[in-house]
């Protein structure tokens, strides 16, 4: 077991380095935008927003300078996908916020991070009316609080499900009924039977999940946690050594170990590999977000196997309602900004009714603004925000804690090691509780 420790904490030394050199490379981008764009004769407000800038987004920015022009200037520094994971995201927003320097103004934060970001946001309750926050979907605006102050608007939201790919499925002789279960959530012991069918059959994938030592893998097991109405923390206390969190933990592991209807190789999967693997390697089905077709094509470009594709929502254990959990991101206004009333200006055009719908006809980023989905009309042209309007229904939250991220390197760290057969269920669990607790 000490071994185990010496390897986590090894890899601990090796973050911390990449770290450093990436707050380099950061700050540079910060001092070039800044040295580049900063004019001390105009008097047009410059504001710096941090993101992984999509095309669409750039549209939604060039649109608000246009309408702003001559008052207001956003100026993006874009940290994109590519080169900085969500983790190092967060470490160099963290570290920079931390210096109390005040050449960011708004920048994007993933919805897990609000009670860690909240002591250098903006509190932004002064400047939204209660109506305004009315027009905020509900699932969205749990994470803008922070000690019941709202410290974020949420930038658009994503909800976790599975895709499938018709084409393979429908070569089964039973394809219409397995389709209609799949409509309503199959269960994961019909599902896990239908797995075993078509491995036996196939050399193809059947189910595709991520399981490397990331916040994925994480989103995985608490989905199967929260389903059965169990928290991680209850009483300010731990629940991973739970019959609860046993029993989600095992399904994981028995997908790769004992039905072996996803590949071992899931366990190196992060979502971009594990949505590459899927298509290279005709899979039938994908654990995955709302926003994987945009994401694919984004890294990859368009593939023609991606028309087949169908979304549905995940299994669901037997005995239970089914579950997703919510994700997205959120915008956050530095509390050390020198231009918060344009900041502002900024935040709510990104939550007007004209940047989301570009945003989602242009990206998939599912809406926040309840105008949009009460809007009829928009809904008949956009079918699939009434799937997730009623999906997201069944969306559950991961625990607001302002040390969860780390409990969350932690914990999947273990469970990974459990899904690669290296260690027991009971003993991952066991560890990752001693780990945490120290």
């Amino acid at each position: 077991m000490k071994n185990l420790f010496k390897k986590y904490k090894v890899k601990s030394y090796i973050t911390f380095s990449s770290v450093v050199i990436i707050i380099v490379g950061f700050i540079s981008i910060l001092i070039i935008s800044f040295w580049n764009n900063n004019n001390p004769v105009d008097e047009v407000k410059t504001i710096y927003f941090v993101d992984n800038i999509s095309k669409p987004q750039q549209h939604v920015i060039d649109r608000f300078n246009k309408i702003y022009k001559g008052k207001i200037k956003v100026e993006a520094i874009n940290l994109p996908f590519e080169k900085f994971s969500t983790n190092e995201r967060k470490e160099l927003l963290a570290r920079y916020l931390r210096s109390k320097n005040d050449k960011i103004d708004v920048f994007s934060a993933d919805q897990i991070w609000g009670q860690r970001f909240a002591r250098w946001a903006e509190p932004l309750d002064k400047y939204f009316s209660d109506n305004d926050k009315k027009q905020i979907l509900s699932y969205a605006f749990k994470s803008c609080l922070y000690k019941d102050n709202m410290v974020a608007v949420p930038g658009f939201m994503d909800v976790s499900l599975m895709f499938y790919r018709k084409d393979i499925l429908d070569k089964l002789p039973d394809h219409l009924e397995i389709e209609k279960k799949l409509r309503q959530s199959i269960t994961w012991s019909d599902f896990i039977k239908l797995g075993e069918k078509f491995e036996a059959g196939t050399k193809q994938p059947f189910y595709i999940f991520q399981a490397d030592n990331y916040e994925g893998l994480m989103c995985s097991f608490m989905e199967l946690l929260e389903e059965q109405h169990k928290s991680l923390y209850e009483n300010d206390k731990l629940q991973l050594t739970s019959p609860e969190a046993v029993k989600a933990l095992t399904l994981l592991v028995n997908l790769v170990n004992k039905y072996k209807i996803s590949p071992s190789k899931v366990t190196g999967f992060k979502e971009d590999n594990s949505y590459r693997y899927f298509i290279l390697n005709n899979g039938l089905f994908v654990r995955t977000w709302a926003n994987f077709p945009r994401d694919y094509i984004s890294s990859y470009g368009k593939e023609p196997k991606m028309k087949y594709l169908v979304k549905v929502p995940l299994p669901h254990l037997d005995g239970f309602q089914q579950a997703s959990l919510t994700g997205g991101w959120n915008l956050m206004i530095s509390k050390y900004s020198k231009r918060k009333p344009e900041a502002v200006q900024f935040i709510k055009f990104l939550m007007s009714e004209e940047a989301q719908k570009i945003m989602y006809e242009e990206g998939g980023y599912l809406p926040t603004n309840n105008k949009i989905y009460s809007d009829s009309t928009y809904l008949s042209k956009h079918p699939d925000l009434e799937f997730f309007r009623n999906y997201m229904k069944f969306s559950i939250h991961r625990p607001y804690l302002v040390d969860y991220t780390r409990i969350s390197d932690i914990v999947t760290h273990y469970i990974r090691l459990a899904i690669k057969n290296e260690i027991s269920v009971k003993e991952a669990l066991q560890e990752a509780t001693k780990t945490i607790n120290n």
